[in-house]
């Protein structure tokens, strides 16, 4: 047997992913991090109903540091998951599909979600 002296294709550490790609993959993302927001508002709701040390026992966790960063995660991908998904909505009566316009949508996607977040954490 000759071996080939053939180039290898490179990882993904060597491709830069194009924004369209980039938005897919995070839209992805997000909606297994709202599941997972979902179930510890389920698990809020049962600690606020179980009683009120159960409650106070999850408000301090909440309140706290990771909680308050787990909030402010589950709120970016909240809207960032709405704002993409307006995209795929707009995408379905089949506008802007060109790249330019797909382009553009991506960037007023991400900047709403930064303008939602924000709003939402300062109101």
């Amino acid at each position: 047997m000759t071996t080939r002296n053939r180039p290898l294709s490179p990882h993904l550490q060597i491709y830069r992913l194009p924004l369209l790609a980039l938005m897919s993959i995070t839209h992805r993302i997000t909606g297994v991090g709202l599941v997972i927001g979902l179930l510890g508002l389920a698990w809020w709701l049962c600690a606020a109903a179980s009683g009120p040390e159960s409650f106070a026992a999850a408000q301090g966790i909440i309140g706290g540091f990771f909680g308050k960063l787990f909030l402010f995660g589950f709120t970016v991908a909240l809207f960032f998951h709405l704002c993409h998904g307006v995209r795929h909505l707009i995408w379905d009566t089949g506008k802007g599909f060109e790249l330019d316009k797909a382009y553009l949508s991506a960037r007023i996607a991400l900047g709403a979600t930064a303008i939602l977040t924000v709003l939402a954490w300062i109101i």
